[in-house]
């Protein structure tokens, strides 16, 4: 079968590989769109932590059950998504439920190779059905998930006026969680097409400019109050810190992202505040389930989020493409030929 491996930082390469086959509890899934994640482009840029070459990328993942392994009860030709963390089931994390932050995870296409192939072998446990929806559709619900997630971490109201630290397709998720969650929702970004982008097709409450004064913006858009939470999906560690200054009084601030780095802040900050501060790692099958019910109840859309599509067989070419600053790349979704 065809697979595309990363074979070391800034390098695709196209392989045949073997045909894997579902062993017991297992179910082989033949892929039909392939979402390209920020994770995919850190570990094409070499940047991305738990990361190692050569590694077939690609994670965000949908298609239909071609044979099943024994012990699985599934139908053949089943449409589904891939939930793309492996946990041990066993751990002090998974025996509270938090299945997302496995002590011995590992995640499709980061730990363990993923699916920009033809072809996939996973639990049967991994795999969920989504009738209704695109395969395009599905290969997002992870990527929305992630947003879903740290909105639920923040346990986000009516009550929140909540500023989100980066436009990007994770920023975006949790941006419409938030507002199908009653809050309002700020929005903050370098890239001033990004935040047109969100006010056009997300009506968000306020864009934030992070080039100008983002403390007059911030104090001007909350009559002073300041964002009651904020969300940083940027993968920028000075992004990251400036939320300790930027917060409300009694606020509450939601990691998501991931970097290679030391995060600091002033305790006198973070003290005065009685700050609650939340790492967001992945996502559970609850979130999973609500982005799958709002994006058919139409709470929540994908249609504006993917800006791009390839064919399986222009995948190498276009991700060169699509990494670089100009594309305009907000998700990327391939789909197989």
């Amino acid at each position: 079968m065809r697979s595309i491996v990363c074979v070391e930082p800034g390098k695709l390469e196209s392989q045949i590989k073997d045909k894997p086959v579902a062993a017991s509890g297992e179910v082989l899934v033949k892929i039909k769109s392939i979402g390209i994640c920020g994770t995919d482009i850190h570990a094409f840029g070499g940047n991305q932590p738990f990361f190692s070459y050569p590694r077939v990328l690609g994670h965000e993942l949908s298609g239909e059950i071609e044979a099943v392994g024994e012990g699985v009860d599934l139908p053949i030709g089943q449409a589904v998504y891939v939930i793309p963390y492996i946990s041990c089931g066993k751990c002090v994390a998974c025996r509270k439920g938090k299945t997302n932050c496995c002590s011995n995870i590992e995640v499709i296409g980061v730990h363990r190779d993923g699916g920009m192939c033809e072809y996939l072998a996973v639990p049967a446990s991994a795999v969920v059905k989504a009738d209704g929806l695109s395969f395009n559709d599905m290969a997002v619900v992870e990527c929305l998930a992630i947003g879903a997630h740290a909105v639920r971490r923040a346990q986000i109201s009516q009550q929140d006026t909540v500023l989100v630290l980066g436009a990007g397709p994770i920023g975006i998720g949790a941006l419409q969680f938030a507002q199908e969650a009653g809050a309002k929702v700020l929005v903050a970004d370098v890239k001033q097409e990004k935040l047109d982008f969100c006010r056009k097709e997300y009506q968000v409450d306020g864009v934030v400019d992070v080039t100008a004064d983002v403390e007059a913006q911030l104090r001007d858009l909350t009559q002073g109050d300041f964002p009651s939470v904020i969300i940083d999906c940027t993968g920028n560690l000075k992004a990251m810190q400036s939320a300790f200054t930027q917060l409300a009084h009694g606020g509450t601030i939601v990691f998501v992202s991931v970097v290679k780095g030391d995060v600091s802040f002033t305790d006198t900050e973070f003290h005065k505040r009685e700050t609650t501060l939340l790492g967001s790692r992945n996502a559970t099958l609850e979130d999973f389930e609500h982005v799958v019910a709002c994006l058919k109840a139409g709470t929540v859309k994908s249609s504006a989020l993917i800006t791009h599509t390839t064919k399986f067989s222009g995948l190498v070419e276009s991700f060169t493409q699509w990494v670089k600053p100009e594309s305009g790349v907000i998700k990327a979704v391939v789909e197989m030929d």
